[in-house]
């Protein structure tokens, strides 16, 4: 499961970012270092690497994995968009403010939906493969962090509407 991975990442990357950073650590530059990480990480790298190009280029493998039959064209949709997501994620390593906020709660409402239809799915048709089953941990926490940083990001820099770099940028 390498979206376990990509999380852990997401929380160890910043962590020594900010270790060996020279800048203070104050909690609105460290909530915005975490948010850009997990923004770019559990957005970008997931939704492009590990949703566009296995739903699009290997649908046929993607689907077994998750359990679902082959050969559905909804494969590529899906594909697309999370390859969409994925490019707003890296965006938020340029795009500040408004961009930011909306890439995270976007994604996040995506991810609780995905939760959804993960624990829908393992419930009703007992599929615990890989993919649905342990997606329900993945994308749930995803969801949830997303948002807590997001809301504490608003709450310490006090600029999420401005395209201008905050405090922490």
């Amino acid at each position: 499961m390498v979206n376990i991975f990509i999380v852990i990442a997401s929380l160890l990357l910043p962590s020594i970012h900010l270790a060996l950073s020279r800048v203070p650590r104050t909690r609105g530059r460290v909530i915005r270092i975490l948010l850009i990480y997990s923004l770019v990480l559990n957005v970008g790298v997931i939704g492009f690497f590990f949703g566009f190009i296995p739903h699009v280029f290997f649908a046929d493998r993607a689907a077994r994995l998750i359990g679902w039959p082959p050969g559905s064209p909804f494969q590529f949709e899906v594909g697309v968009h999370d390859g969409a997501w994925g490019m707003l994620g890296f965006l938020c390593i340029w795009f500040g403010g408004s961009f930011r906020v909306a890439t995270g709660a976007g994604w996040s409402f995506f991810m609780l939906g995905a939760t959804y239809g993960h624990i829908r799915d393992t419930v009703l048709s007992g599929n615990y493969a890989p993919y649905n089953f342990l997606m329900i941990f993945v994308d749930g926490f995803v969801a949830v962090w997303l948002l807590t940083l997001l809301f504490l990001d608003y709450r310490w820099n006090k600029c999420p509407t401005s395209s201008a770099p905050c405090l922490a940028d």
